[in-house]
């Protein structure tokens, strides 16, 4: 999967603002874009909006055996944001995406935590290829990049009855894992799809990408419309890669005829 380039590192007036002592370093993974000063993680803010309702969500969201999250950490005049950066605690672990059953169920708990939270309103305008990736996917806008593998799974979709809620979109990479302790989820990108979705997308991911074999898909199929949000999640990342340039058709296709032909 493609990769873009680090974002620069976080200027001192960012350190200060955050009291973070140490000079950053580019943490490996994700986006490219967050550095680590001694307990703290430091990422450019991609909308202030979503920055604070997320760091609010995670401030007080209640711990729970099911997942850990890391924490927001506030600026020194009590914002979520200072100069265009966000603070995060450092939470111990590491990823395996080749534990997708594991992080399937994670996010399940996260999931089920955030049930009742209320639509935020910057879904609306969130503009990036990953929210005009999922809009295509679930017929909100018909502008589809170029990609021949993206026609099929368009005409085979379907309405799904499943109820939409706040959700994790990219959980296979961001959920961590250390011995004795609960799965922790990081780098939250919200989304206001079907719970199963998210779990669908960590399916295909780990499928696209990981050597997982079909046996995954069969594990979760007892999830509600579960050939559809597989289909939607094909279509998400396709699309997403596309746009950015990144898309390949021989990780995709085995699994595009994976999905299709189930029942």
């Amino acid at each position: 999967m493609s990769r873009s380039p680090a974002s620069p590192a976080p200027p001192s007036v960012v350190l200060t603002a955050f009291g973070a002592a140490e000079a950053p370093a580019l943490l490996p993974g994700g986006q490219g874009s967050a550095w680590r000063s001694g307990t703290l993680v430091l990422k450019p803010v991609a909308t202030a909006p979503e920055t604070a309702w997320r760091a609010g969500v995670l401030h007080h969201l209640p711990e729970t055996p099911g997942f850990r999250v890391a924490r927001p950490v506030p600026a020194a005049d009590g914002s979520w944001a200072a100069h265009g950066w966000e603070a995060w605690r450092l939470i111990g672990g590491s990823s395996d995406p080749h534990r997708a059953d594991d992080v399937i169920r994670a996010g399940e708990a996260f999931h089920a935590a955030l049930a009742d939270l209320p639509r935020p309103r910057f879904l609306g305008v969130r503009d990036n290829p990953w929210s005009h990736a999922d809009r295509l996917a679930w017929q909100e806008t018909r502008q589809a990049p170029d990609f021949p593998l993206l026609e099929p799974l368009l005409a085979a979709l379907r309405p799904v009855s499943a109820p939409a809620q706040i959700i994790h979109g990219d959980l296979l990479g961001n959920v961590v894992f250390e011995p004795g302790l609960p799965p922790a989820i990081i780098d939250w990108p919200p989304y206001w799809r079907p719970a199963a979705w998210a779990s669908a997308v960590v399916a295909v991911d780990a499928l696209c990408w990981y050597e997982a074999g079909p046996g995954l898909l069969d594990r979760w199929a007892h999830l509600p419309d579960w050939r559809q949000l597989l289909v939607r999640a094909l279509i998400f990342r396709i699309a997403a890669h596309a746009t950015l340039g990144g898309a390949e058709e021989d990780a995709y296709r085995p699994v595009v005829d994976l999905v299709l032909k189930r029942d």
